[in-house]
């Protein structure tokens, strides 16, 4: 993608923004600016579900560290197949933007392809990702990849889980102008998905990020990543990233409440009503209620997520990075769960 397009789609990305105000490129400086540069240099553009996250530069930088090494960087995995999970787990997520996003650039890697089984192989591997989205389905799965393929798709799914949920929260549910009449639509996504396939061609050399972040050990539920080390390195960089954002912003009494009821989901939807949400808090402190509802929503419901929640937060005190802290953790902690449901067989043969 070319660097007057990067430099076009920077005022655009700023307005997909809501509920809190991103760092505009011109001002950022220390990690933020770090980042942006990056983000620009290996995405193609400022995208803003990663820009959604510079109220908090360490969080901004895990985001994008996870984001890079599963989907951006090169790997056994064709880009084209990590967008097919991509799209595959947004929709499952509820998550229309990154379903447009992610849809359109496969689409546009795809138009001057002529390759039927590795068409038929991305459905396979969308569906075992769709299918890895519930508990019990997930425990019996087998890999439609061997094992080393299968670690670096887990990857894109992890971080789909996590970004669909921060998208869902803080970005308009598509990246084309609302007021964009709907006769005009699809040639305009047909042109974005080009635009975004220009930028997700050629190799990205992994690891580049890495520094981003200070070392962190891997956490045990992200012990299926071992297998690819340069992935292993940035989940457990970014994920203690997260963690510590967690631990600022987060009350405990909340952190406890997200994590038993994560040991209690199966993966499915909680449903249209938010009575659990009411129920689940009742017995907290009343000052950390506004917090609770919140994290639960991004947790297991981010699309329920209403201007009402976010304000009820920020009277109780946060700002935009607390916001971003908070959301981030329950987003990870849910996401992680669901990563960590689906069976990785080690012995599997490698292709050839």
């Amino acid at each position: 993608m070319s660097g007057l397009y990067a430099r076009v789609a920077r005022r655009p990305s700023r307005g997909h923004v809501r509920r809190v105000t991103p760092v505009p490129i011109e001002r950022a400086d220390g990690l933020t600016a770090v980042v942006y540069g990056q983000v620009e240099r290996d995405f193609g553009m400022l995208a803003p579900p990663v820009s959604l996250h510079s109220p908090a530069p360490p969080v901004l930088a895990a985001c994008w560290i996870v984001l890079r090494e599963t989907l951006v960087a090169a790997g056994r995995v064709d880009r084209a197949t990590r967008e097919a999970v991509a799209a595959a787990v947004s929709t499952v997520n509820s998550c229309p933007y990154c379903v447009e996003v992610h849809s359109a650039t496969m689409a546009g890697l795809l138009r001057s392809a002529a390759d039927p089984a590795g068409d038929d192989q991305r459905r396979r591997v969308a569906e075992w990702a769709r299918a890895g989205t519930d508990r019990t389905q997930a425990r019996v799965l087998v890999s439609p990849v061997p094992a080393v393929e299968a670690v670096e798709l887990l990857g894109v799914a992890l971080v789909f889980h996590y970004l669909n949920r921060m998208v869902n929260v803080f970005l308009e549910p598509s990246p084309l102008p609302a007021a964009l009449p709907s006769a005009l639509r699809g040639g305009v996504r047909r042109v974005f998905g080009q635009l975004m396939a220009r930028g997700a061609r050629g190799d990205r050399p992994p690891g580049t990020a890495r520094d981003l972040l200070p070392a962190a050990p891997l956490a045990p539920d992200l012990a299926w990543s071992s297998a690819h080390p340069t992935l292993a390195d940035a989940l457990a960089r970014g994920g203690a990233a997260i963690d510590a954002a967690g631990q600022r912003a987060v009350p405990t009494s909340v952190r406890d409440l997200v994590t038993a009821r994560l040991d209690d989901w199966d993966g499915r939807p909680t449903g249209i009503s938010r009575a659990w949400v009411g129920e689940a808090v009742r017995d907290l402190p009343t000052v950390d209620r506004p917090a609770a509802r919140l994290a639960l929503l991004t947790a297991f419901a981010s699309y329920q997520v209403d201007d009402q929640v976010v304000a009820d937060v920020r009277a109780a005190g946060a700002d935009d990075r607390a916001l971003i802290e908070l959301t981030a953790w329950a987003s990870m902690a849910a996401a992680r769960r669901a990563a960590g449901w689906v069976r990785v067989d080690p012995d599997a043969p490698a292709s050839s």
